[in-house]
């Protein structure tokens, strides 16, 4: 299955956790943009479930994109204010090398 050009109409951005040092050797973390791309966003299912007393929310979406080499699992994406952490990067089920399927849950803060 290849993805047209029409297909990917939603721009995302692709981030990672970048190490960065203080002037005082003091180590923080932190969200940087590696690349703004063309996605298809889809949202997969939504459920409500009870966890440590509290109801929270889950939310899996798949994005999909062009092949890119530098895409992981340790990486986000964020489109229109929402930030997914990608939970797994599949290649297309062709050559590998068409197009990445992302799938992610939804980050809360």
């Amino acid at each position: 299955m290849q993805v047209s050009a029409g297909q990917l109409r939603h721009k995302v951005a692709l981030q990672a956790r970048q190490e960065t040092r203080s002037d005082y050797g003091e180590v923080t973390l932190d969200w940087t943009d590696v690349a703004s791309v063309w996605a298809h966003v889809a949202p997969q299912s939504g459920r409500e479930y009870f966890a440590a007393q509290q109801v929270q929310s889950e939310v899996s979406t798949r994005v999909t994109i062009r092949y890119r080499d530098d895409v992981d699992a340790t990486m986000r994406v964020t489109h229109r204010g929402t930030t997914y952490g990608i939970e797994a990067v599949l290649p297309d089920d062709g050559s590998g090398f068409d197009h990445l399927t992302l799938m992610c849950s939804e980050v809360t803060t």
